[in-house]
């Protein structure tokens, strides 16, 4: 079995805190871990109209300082491949968890209306000033945590900020660089936010046996933390 350096980034209105549970998990297997508040997110104090993609991808690589395996998480997937393409260096491999890979010329938010399906869109509100959108609450535990605790809704709950929507409304297209990097997709098979199906459709130009799934919603890390643990040993190898 393979220890590895992991860098967590999460996703939408999320921070660090999100890999509670799954950082102790991957530590038991041996692993040296660390996640990370992206701007305006978690303990960082950024304001959320200063926020780009491209803060998000430099705040990645400056948090990388030899090989590491960088596994993002829904929105998390557009920074991490931002960052990998503009420089590759220290990327030993890209794992997405239920994320967005993203397609040449398109952001993230044109993506998601590429799915077949909108389930998120009942949990989340804009603000009036249209700088962020916010989870509503009353929809949280179907859309995002529906086979987690109690106690980690309430823990989440009280712990989401409201996300920047600029970051989402950036195209990217993914250069040379992005390409050099080995990567790997894990689909939840029963989330409730980003449909499964159009995971599937995004990962569908992934080596096969780069393409993993688990039986859970949209948030692994809080339902099934050895098990995505004992996932990313896997795929690292």
């Amino acid at each position: 079995m393979q220890m590895a350096d992991i860098l967590l980034v999460h996703g939408s209105g999320h921070g660090a805190w999100c890999w509670r549970d799954t950082i102790p998990a991957l530590e038991a297997l041996g692993h040296t871990v660390r996640a990370i508040d992206l701007p305006s997110h978690g303990q960082d104090t950024t304001p959320p109209e200063d926020v780009t993609l491209d803060l998000y991808a430099q705040t990645i690589l400056d948090a990388l300082n030899g090989p590491t395996i960088v596994m993002g998480h829904s929105m998390g997937g557009y920074p991490i491949s931002r960052a990998a393409d503009l420089d590759p260096t220290h990327f030993q491999r890209l794992i997405y968890l239920c994320a967005y890979v993203p397609w040449d010329d398109h952001s993230l938010v044109e993506m998601r209306l590429r799915a077949p399906r909108q389930p998120i869109m009942k949990a989340i509100q804009k603000s009036e000033d249209r700088v962020t959108f916010s989870i509503k609450p009353e929809h949280a535990k179907e859309v995002f945590y529906h086979d987690c605790s109690d106690e980690q809704v309430a823990y989440a709950l009280a712990h989401v900020t409201p996300q920047a929507i600029l970051p989402q409304a950036t195209k990217v297209t993914l250069g040379a660089k992005y390409k050099t990097v080995p990567r790997s997709y894990i689909v939840c098979r029963y989330d409730s936010a980003i449909p499964p199906e159009f995971q599937d459709t995004m990962a569908a130009d992934f080596e096969p046996e780069d393409v993993y799934e688990m039986p859970t919603s949209h948030s692994p890390f809080f339902s099934d933390p050895d098990g995505l643990a004992a996932l990313v040993t896997r795929i690292i190898g």
